[in-house]
């Protein structure tokens, strides 16, 4: 059986506008990938040659499920120095971010028009990459759909390939349950330390917010059916503090205007035995 997708392709129709971005940027900024047996997987022989790709050898790092790609390229704008490759599946979403990235003249970013657990099963070298930022995930609300969001065991075990000793798991996540269920599977590895673990605990915990008035469905429109302090209390905590390479993104602050909670999570690699 296959492993559910972490997504579900939106129209992927590309304004005449935008395709002519696209057009302009394959082969470039966009990555030429041959598709496998679906148009979001890689072709099992193909590979890429990263220090040939960006024409150095620099740290790269990765973002998955980059969207328009505000905040990955912000960051290489940022640190000019890195390299970063941008992994999205919509189409759309990716012609925005190439026709950025060419009018802002930044080269060192790369696109990846496929699904991620491809790219990193196929594309990425064993402890190639410094770090990988995971950056508001479909959260998959209903509880029959949890099983296609992409933080599961089976994935923690492919970021923990390509990262280093030392290397960092950056995610974000606006949505409590979701927020959770990172902390819990990535903290149950062994491959991984959270390092903010303990931290914002009990009253201090964002998650104590969202349980004492049941953020999460107010935001949606729903009745809010708030837990008492006894069963609120957060009593794990874990959170970081805001990643400050993370631009506020529109995405973003729709969901703060709404009433929503930011959970940030940063977990190293540990080192292998």
């Amino acid at each position: 059986m296959r492993h559910p997708l972490s997504f579900v392709r939106r129209s992927n129709r590309l304004t005449p506008r935008r395709q002519r971005a696209w057009d302009a940027a394959l082969g470039q900024e966009l990555l030429d990938i041959p598709h496998g047996e679906r148009d979001t997987a890689v072709a099992d022989d193909f590979r890429i040659d990263w220090k040939a790709e960006f024409g150095r050898d620099a740290e790269l790092i990765v973002e998955i499920g980059t969207g328009s790609g505000e905040a990955v390229a912000h960051a290489a704008a940022q640190a000019p120095e890195k390299n970063f490759l941008a992994v999205e599946v919509y189409r759309p979403g990716v012609a925005q971010l190439v026709s950025r990235l060419r009018r802002e003249g930044l080269r060192n970013v790369r696109v990846a028009n496929v699904d991620a657990t491809e790219v990193l099963d196929k594309l990425i070298p064993e402890d190639s990459v410094s770090e990988v930022w995971v950056f508001f995930p479909d959260p998959w609300h209903k509880k029959k759909h949890t099983k296609r969001r992409l933080v599961q065991d089976s994935f923690v075990e492919k970021i923990a390939r390509v990262l280093p000793d030392g290397g960092l798991w950056r995610l974000a996540t606006d949505w409590s349950g979701y927020a959770v269920q990172m902390r819990d599977t990535i903290s149950a590895s062994p491959a991984f330390t959270n390092v903010h673990a303990g931290q914002r605990a009990g009253e201090e915990s964002p998650l104590t917010a969202v349980r004492l008035e049941d953020l999460d469905a107010r935001s949606m429109g729903k009745t809010p059916e708030p837990l008492p302090l006894e069963e609120a209390i957060d009593d794990v905590g874990g959170w970081a503090p805001r990643f400050e390479g993370r631009v506020q993104t529109d995405f973003e602050t729709k969901a703060l205007k709404v009433g929503r909670r930011i959970f940030d999570l940063t977990f190293v690699r540990t080192p292998r035995s």
